[in-house]
């Protein structure tokens, strides 16, 4: 891949082995990687942003070409995948760990997500006020490596099965376009 069109975002949105899965599926993307982001320690471990006191949020950071895969693509996807209306929550999941947040690493991303939260609440897409926070992004610390791409590997497990498997298939229903 050539590095001048990589870029990378980090975004929040539940658990991340949903988003991982998610983007995984989208074309220009190379990279998928499950991470903690947010939080008041350093090296965190699954099991300590699981209790909800860390302040780290379950995030990826998404390495893409910008030719095959813009960062406004990413957003749609992001928002249409998750639900950005629901405080420090994703179905059952629930604590901080688990609230929508993008991370942005340039102005270019912070105006770019805060514009479209703006057109999403405008046109009252949800029914609900979007809760997604904007934030600069501090140090991603990457997960221990049995969370990378962790729905193929473990696609009959429950979890993942009642819940990434119906997110899958919505993106490949509405988003057909943008898939590898």
């Amino acid at each position: 891949m050539d590095t001048n069109n990589t870029e990378v975002s980090i975004f929040a949105g539940g658990c991340f082995w949903c988003t991982e899965a998610v983007f995984l599926e989208l074309k220009g993307v190379s990279e998928v990687v499950p991470g903690y982001i947010g939080g008041a320690i350093e090296n965190p471990t699954y099991e300590a942003i699981c209790t909800g006191n860390t302040g780290h949020a379950e995030a990826i950071k998404i390495t893409y070409d910008n030719r095959e895969m813009s960062f406004g693509e990413l957003l749609e996807v992001f928002f249409a995948t998750h639900d950005p209306t629901t405080l420090n929550r994703q179905g059952n999941d629930i604590g901080t760990q688990y609230r929508s947040e993008v991370f942005y690493l340039n102005d270019f991303q912070k105006e770019m997500t805060e514009g479209y939260i703006k057109l999403l609440n405008d046109e009252n897409v949800f029914g609900n006020p979007v809760v997604t926070q904007v934030s600069p992004a501090p140090h991603f610390y990457p997960a221990e490596n049995y969370h990378n791409n962790y729905y193929n590997q473990n696609k009959t497990q429950g979890y993942c099965s009642y819940v990434i498997t119906p997110k899958i298939d919505k993106l490949k229903k509405y988003f057909q376009e943008k898939l590898k």
